[in-house]
């Protein structure tokens, strides 16, 4: 059972460095992507946990508004992702993904009044030099490299405070919740800004694309890594997921071929951020044995 887990978990983690070939592939631009992801994402959700599950998804308003804000964040998080690959590409997008791990180590202290994790804080500061070194080589990605720090700082926020919901109500219901919470608050904001007349720009191939995206490489993913706790360790699934830039760098290197072509200093700090990642995720799992 535990080596099928971990064939299920590298399946999750490689389909969500798909994500980003996708965010590629769909010509839509990443205002009409993320709209689209999130309202096909939670119809899907609705429909397998009230229909084929049927399962209650009743919360309390508590949690259903502690679950819009973190929905915003995940919206947020997304938007600035694909934005980053419209303006620059698949790799520079999630390179900048590693700096989630010094966010996490500034803010999650702070939300689960724990102490700061020196060893956590230097791994930042290492990764913090490689994105510094890759935005000085690769200048004319200046946009990107922004948009993808801004998505690295959503996503550890809407990871953090995620975390501190599970247990409160069922998996599904947290994760349904913050997806139609985060597409309902892209709505108003759409409404007010006139962008919602835009929403119809759009192709039936990249219909077809994000139906893909929000189903196999949305929905699918994230309730299956919440089945995948039971027989897996937390240690693990981090580790693991921090494997999803490899897959998609990898993957765009053979797909887009020169648009994807990196300088050889990018690739030597993209592998030292993993790197940094990788030991920090054995340095954690060592003190938390001597902890017990």
């Amino acid at each position: 059972m535990h080596k099928l887990a971990l064939f299920r978990l590298h399946l999750i983690v490689f389909l969500w460095g798909f994500t980003a070939i996708l965010g590629k592939l769909i010509h839509a631009n990443a205002q009409i992507l993320v709209f689209y992801r999130m309202l096909f994402a939670a119809i899907f959700l609705y429909v397998f946990i009230r229909i084929y599950k049927k399962e209650s998804i009743k919360v309390s308003k508590k949690i259903f508004f502690q679950l819009a804000a973190i929905g915003f964040a995940m919206a947020l998080h997304w938007y600035c992702f694909f934005y980053s690959i419209k303006v620059s590409n698949v790799s520079i997008a999630l390179s900048c993904l590693s700096l989630s791990t010094l966010f996490a180590s500034i803010l999650e202290p702070v939300i689960f009044k724990r102490k700061i994790d020196v060893s956590e804080v230097v791994m930042g500061l290492v990764i913090v030099a490689c994105i510094l070194l890759i935005f000085k080589t690769e200048f004319q990605y200046k946009e990107g490299i922004f948009y993808g720090i801004l998505c690295a700082v959503f996503g550890t926020v809407f990871s953090v405070f995620n975390g501190k919901m599970f247990g409160k109500t069922s998996s599904g219901n947290i994760i349904f919740y913050e997806i139609f919470c985060g597409w309902s608050m892209l709505m108003v904001i759409y409404l007010f800004s006139g962008q919602i007349f835009h929403m119809n720009e759009i192709s039936y191939r990249d219909i077809a694309l994000i139906c893909l995206l929000a189903s196999v490489f949305t929905a699918f993913p994230m309730l299956e890594s919440v089945k995948l706790m039971k027989y897996i360790s937390p240690f693990t699934l981090i580790l693991t997921v921090n494997l999803e830039p490899v897959y998609g760098i990898i993957l765009a290197f053979f797909i887009f071929g020169e648009s994807e072509h990196m300088s050889s200093i990018f690739y030597i700090a993209s592998f030292v951020m993993i790197l940094a990642i990788v030991i920090n995720g054995f340095i954690k799992a060592k003190k938390q044995k001597q902890l017990n």
